[in-house]
């Protein structure tokens, strides 16, 4: 089930007032959203609603066996049990193809047949993100952070329809807490919901689809057939078209979060504004790269045990990261190149005698510049289907200047200056918008919404592309 379909919009619809009718008796609100978001879930394959109830029964019981276990050695293997549970499910069900297929070409490398056949597995839409989920709350257990949930609470918690499939990764402490008490509607901040929901929108329909369909799908499906131009664009077109995907994916689950009285944490802040590769990471997928500072690169050392050690546990991380993005050497490669960027950075500020210079505009401006063309180069690896792709492209851009480039229009133009502005307008100006939005009488806040939605659906390409994250 999509967001910006009619399907949803229905569903939404029904959800969102029972939810709040409900809402004063916490049981029964309880049992309601946990259905309407399994009902949402099986939009997409029914099967696959077992595996989400199991996943909540596992991580359930055995968080309620660590916390009443006292003896250290107890709890961790309990801990270990946890995880390796979650983590079959997420190898077996994203990774068995991806490993067979490595291991018949490394025999193959010495001239050994290994008769493993690849098998093909249907990947459940969501599963790394509410199994990442699933592994903080048992974590946070464990640490001592966070005391169990009751089992409806942690249900609701794990399938909460507005995050379920693509993020954000909303940690327990930041979500069950807020099923303790009621919501109150008349605090709903619905100006800055419907804002959310209409940017987002805007961000997916019109500016991803339309590069996607308009350029990235082109040039990345057939790199030997472009000009060196088409590609160059092709490139930052891509590094555009998933930021506006994800970033209105966000978007729009924290308005329908925040509709139905609940806060999810920001995403993303202005990423392509960043001065450097470690600034990228703390404003793009800012729950992920939470989420893995706190769960994996503290737990292996974090900046603990010297230099070679924090650039060792850098890289893991980054690599890990890349392989939780697809099950591809491409996005290991990615991972990679990130992790190396992120390594440089540290070893250029820890060098002897470095002084940090005077921040000035040119300065900050040549940082934005050389941090974008990084992540991009880094983008070619995650968007290509294999190595062979991403090295035709980047040979293109040498060897391939002169050529017909019909792809680079106007609107691809436009699209990309539009994504990439967007993130350089003042901070108060979302703010003052949705303040003159709440003042509107509620007949002129409805006739703004709806002239938004004509609009979008106008501009937005035929059809509806999948989000792009739902794959990860």
């Amino acid at each position: 089930m999509l967001f910006p379909t009619a399907t949803f919009a229905i569903f939404f619809m029904l959800v969102l007032p029972l939810s709040w009718l409900l809402m004063p008796r916490g049981e029964r609100w309880r049992g309601f959203i946990i259905a309407a978001s399994f009902v949402f879930y099986a939009g997409w394959d029914w099967r696959f609603c077992f595996l989400l109830a199991f996943s909540i029964l596992w991580n359930q019981l055995f968080a309620l066996a660590i916390h009443a276990r006292e003896d250290a050695r107890a709890r961790k293997w309990l801990l270990a049990g946890a995880l390796s549970g979650n983590l079959v499910l997420l190898a077996y069900f994203k990774y068995v193809g991806f490993f067979i297929t490595s291991t018949n070409n490394l025999f193959a490398l010495v001239g050994v047949d290994v008769p493993l056949e690849a098998r093909s597995v249907i990947l459940p839409v969501g599963i790394s993100f509410f199994t990442f989920m699933a592994i903080a709350y048992v974590v946070d257990v464990y640490r001592g952070d966070f005391a169990p949930a009751g089992l409806g609470k942690f249900a609701a918690y794990l399938s909460f329809f507005p995050h379920l499939v693509a993020g954000p990764i909303v940690r327990p402490g930041e979500l069950i807490p807020q099923f303790d008490s009621p919501r109150d509607p008349r605090y709903v901040d619905t100006s800055r919901a419907f804002f959310l929901i209409g940017t987002g929108l805007f961000m997916k329909v019109v500016i991803a689809n339309h590069l996607a369909s308009n350029i990235v799908d082109q040039v990345f499906g057939a790199p030997n057939q472009h000009s060196a131009l088409e590609v160059l664009v092709g490139i930052y077109a891509y590094g555009v078209q998933i930021y506006a995907d994800f970033f209105g994916y966000t978007n729009i689950a924290i308005g329908i979060a925040l509709l139905l009285g609940f806060h999810f944490p920001q995403n993303f802040d202005a990423p392509y504004s960043a001065t450097s590769i470690q600034d990228f990471w703390r404003r793009w997928h800012m729950t992920l790269s939470r989420w893995l500072r706190d769960y994996l690169y503290i737990p292996l050392g974090g900046n603990r045990g010297g230099s070679l050690f924090t650039y060792r546990n850098l890289m893991l991380t980054m690599l890990i990261g890349g392989l939780w993005h697809g099950a591809g050497w491409t996005f290991v490669a990615w991972g990679a190149i990130h992790g190396t960027a992120l390594v440089g950075e540290r070893w250029w500020r820890e060098r002897p005698g470095y002084v940090e210079r005077p921040s000035t505009a040119w300065r900050r401006a040549w940082q934005r510049f050389l941090t974008f063309q990084v992540v991009c180069l880094a983008w070619i690896f995650f968007r290509s289907d294999s190595f062979s792709d991403a090295w035709e492209l980047i040979a293109r851009l040498f060897t391939a200047w002169g050529e017909s480039s019909e792809l680079v229009t106007g609107g691809v133009l436009l699209a990309i200056a539009v994504g990439i502005g967007s993130q350089y307008l003042p901070r108060r100006l979302p703010l003052l918008v949705m303040a003159r939005f709440s003042r509107l009488p509620v007949p002129a806040q409805a006739l703004v919404l709806s002239v938004a939605l004509l609009a979008v659906h106008a501009m937005g390409p035929e059809g509806v592309a999948p989000f792009i994250y739902f794959r990860f």
